[in-house]
């Protein structure tokens, strides 16, 4: 399991799912791609974490959730196997993920979810869900309970999805915010701003960049904790360091809440909270005052965990436990070099490949403790743990001082100064002597094993001792259990609050990683608010300035101010001058602020921003027997039909798939429509140039000219000659678009190169 990203399984409840169907051969022949509006409801949850959703949508729009959501398994009705054709498959077909059947379930309403709740939802906010979202909740639980049985569900309380920017999947994927275009996460927008140290940070942002919040409440205050912590470099060094402390707690209490928490886990929840009682301490001593860390402080919740954190301390033997994770390595490995030395004699070549590489590792020096108990039972609870342990312990250590005393006494009687009493899982307890102790015949005795330097036999005294000593130790062994059995139940008990306190250290640790993120980037605090204005001054994008930094070179800035007056930007210059990086730059700016993140730019006023959609590049799906063009008019449809006007839209060569009249044809009505109809905020890009007469003879209103130009330095033939890109947008309308410059550093060959000129010169395009 990526520790980094949540693992989400996602149940799908369609409205009258039985008996709308389409037949999916005339959906073909129509090539409409069109889906019926039902109503869906969508709930979802992390068995790692407990975190669970819900959500109230439409079918067309499912895709692009479940783009954003990224579940691993989709759950669905049973009787949507025996359907075989519905709108929904057609949506699920673009999907890679698994997809499980589950009985009909009896619909359950929300205040019967409450004993898989770590606490019941109340009437007031039961009353919000809708009967769709209650409905697929009722499914995913109905399903987690058959797959799950016998374990005891600690869900976090359901939460709506509510507020939050919606991105379709053609936009996410081509803006590159979780991983690139060719499935790297390395080059997204996700690795380029990551600078969290928690595994519950980086999962959060994760869940930030895939839906951006819409309240500028919410964003003004995560931007206030960026702020301050940014202006004060010694308070974030020290939350930095406090959060290397810090364990992954959500996933650490979902163990615990399915019974499955080990010592090992409970240190770890010990030490987060000890680091939660510092950083509380921290923010009070150096943020005193400050509005948003106070509430951030109040938030913390640490009567319970801290006496939690103390029983742990004060009961969990930490050597110990590092003792006992020893023996089990060093026992891994006897058995894997067991298995490497019976495949060497007795494999193939294929046997040796599927074992387990890597596995062996520098042997680590003994503690003192460790080399004093090479023969003797490890504890994971301290002797004063209970008060049963402390009498166990003292019993035990009684009855070990017997057994010295008894090896002396029998070395004296038998005369066998070699002799040593101990236990072995076969021959049980027994007494072993050496070398000419061999020879030595004692009474009353059984011998059980012999050799030419060796002999081993039980003598009635040392076995009954030895019971002693294993019933004691055995009843060491069930008050550890029981000790720890009772600090699994502290544990659930105070769920609740460990919860809510690792909510706050993640919220903590994005606001870092952002703050480190503005100081190395020089980015700046954007202002949000409700307005349709995007307003960035010297904007630059985020990855590909980090990919020039790597090779040294610089980034040039562009200004870019739509919304109100101007709502469209309309942007025409050379291929390769950098019209596709300007329109994805401010698409990506406008995600980054609204997660409540600096950005790059000088300055910055983004307002709210409801959906952004994307057309750009060209695609294919050849198994629906839809062409690149089909797919482009397929995006723009949906693009037309759901922009508000609070959305950001970037289109890039709009209808280049087809003959140049058509294309351009296609090219004027989709920006007629976002300009006059949708009235949203826009950057069309084209090579479209007589689109720009068409503007001003058509009177389209809101629309604003501007373009990107190179630089030739002719040296004397025509083919001698060089050129540099102008990436700074400026206004006005470029016609050139340089197409055969590009073609010759492409390396197409100079006779190409001629035709092509001839042909451009026969058409009066160039002189």
């Amino acid at each position: 399991m990526d520790p980094l990203s949540n693992n989400y399984i996602l149940a799908i409840h369609v409205d009258g799912q039985s008996h709308i169907l389409k037949s999916i051969k005339s959906r073909k022949s129509q090539k409409s791609g069109k889906l019926y509006q039902l109503p869906v409801g969508l709930s979802w949850l992390d068995l790692s974490t407990g975190h669970f959703y819900t959500q109230y949508t439409e079918l067309p729009i499912l895709s692009s959730i479940l783009a954003r959501i990224g579940p691993r398994e989709i759950i669905l009705d049973q009787s949507f196997k025996d359907l075989g054709e519905h709108d929904l498959f057609t949506v699920l077909g673009e999907s890679s993920q698994l997809i499980a059947y589950t009985d009909t379930p009896n619909i359950k309403s929300i205040s019967e979810w409450a004993p898989m709740l770590e606490s019941p939802v109340s009437t007031r906010d039961a009353k919000e869900f809708t009967p769709m979202e209650v409905s697929a909740g009722s499914l995913l639980l109905s399903y987690l309970i058959n797959r799950l049985q016998g374990s005891n569900l600690k869900l976090r309380p359901p939460t709506r999805q509510l507020n939050v920017m919606d991105i379709d999947k053609n936009t996410i994927r081509a803006l590159e915010i979780r991983s690139t275009m060719s499935n790297s996460t390395v080059g997204s927008l996700l690795h380029t701003i990551r600078r969290t140290e928690t595994k519950g940070g980086a999962r959060l942002l994760e869940t930030w960049l895939s839906s951006p919040s819409t309240c500028p409440i919410v964003i003004n205050s995560r931007l206030d904790i960026v702020t301050h912590i940014l202006n004060n470099k010694n308070l974030q060094q020290k939350i930095v360091m406090l959060l290397r402390r810090c364990h992954d707690s959500h996933r650490i209490l979902q163990k615990f809440a399915f019974g499955r928490g080990i010592p090992d886990d409970l240190m770890s929840l010990a030490g987060t909270i000890k680091a939660t009682q510092e950083l509380v301490s921290v923010l009070h001593h150096d943020a005193q005052g400050e509005k948003c860390i106070e509430v951030m402080k109040s938030r913390v919740q640490l009567d319970g965990p801290e006496k939690l954190a103390n029983s742990i301390l004060d009961s969990i033997d930490e050597e110990g436990i590092i003792i006992r994770q020893h023996i089990v390595e060093d026992d891994a490995e006897k058995i894997q070099e067991l298995a490497e030395t019976v495949v060497a004699a007795e494999g193939s070549f294929e046997d040796i490949s599927i074992l387990r590489k890597g596995t062996a590792r520098k042997k680590k020096p003994k503690s003192i403790r460790e080399h004093y108990i090479e023969d003797a039972e490890t504890w994971i609870m301290k002797p004063d743990a209970s008060p049963t342990l402390t009498q166990l312990h003292e019993k035990l250590v009684a009855l070990k001082a017997e057994k010295r005393k008894l090896e002396e006494t029998l070395c004296a009687e038998l005369g066998a100064t070699s002799l040593t009493l101990r236990f072995t899982a076969g021959l049980g307890h027994i007494c072993h002597v050496k070398g000419r102790d061999i020879k030595i015949t004692p009474q009353q005795v059984k011998n059980v094993g012999l050799s030419k330097t060796t002999r081993s036999f039980h003598h009635p005294d040392w076995t009954s001792l030895g019971q002693k000593i294993d019933q004691c130790a055995n009843h060491m062994r069930i008050e550890e259990q029981r000790v720890l059995a009772e600090l699994r139940e502290q544990v659930i008990q105070n769920i609740i609050k460990l919860r809510r306190n690792a909510t706050v250290l993640d919220e903590l640790d994005i606001a870092c990683s952002f703050a480190t993120l503005a100081a190395e980037k020089n980015w700046v605090r954007p202002i949000v608010n409700s307005g349709t204005r995007h307003k960035v001054v010297a904007g630059r994008h985020p990855t590909v300035e980090s990919g020039l930094e790597c090779e040294g070179r610089g980034f040039i800035s562009n200004d870019c101010f739509v919304g109100e007056n101007c709502r469209t930007w309309f942007i025409t210059g050379p291929n390769m001058a950098g019209k596709s990086t300007f329109l994805r730059q401010n698409a990506l700016i406008t995600v980054l602020a609204q997660i409540g993140s600096y950005v790059p730019a000088t300055y910055a006023e983004i307002g709210i921003v409801d959906q952004i959609f994307s057309r750009i590049g060209s695609a294919d799906n050849l198994y629906k027997d839809q062409s690149t063009f089909m797919m482009e008019m397929l995006e723009a449809a949906y693009i037309l039909k759901h922009a508000t006007s609070r959305s950001f839209v970037i289109m890039d060569e709009m209808g280049r798939g087809t003959t140049n009249d058509d294309g351009e044809a296609i090219a004027w009505a989709c920006l007629w429509h976002l300009t006059s109809v949708n009235k949203c905020r826009t950057l069309f890009a084209t090579h479209f140039h007589n689109l720009s007469e068409r503007v001003v003879q058509k009177g389209l209103e809101g629309v604003g000219m501007w373009c990107t130009d190179v630089i030739e330095e002719r040296k004397g033939t025509a083919t001698d000659c060089s050129f540099r890109y102008i990436h700074k947008l400026r206004e006005g309308v470029n016609k050139q678009s340089h197409a055969l410059k590009v073609a010759r550093l492409a390396g197409l060959p100079e006779k190409s190169i001629a035709i092509a000129q001839e042909v451009l010169k026969e058409q009066n395009i160039i002189t």
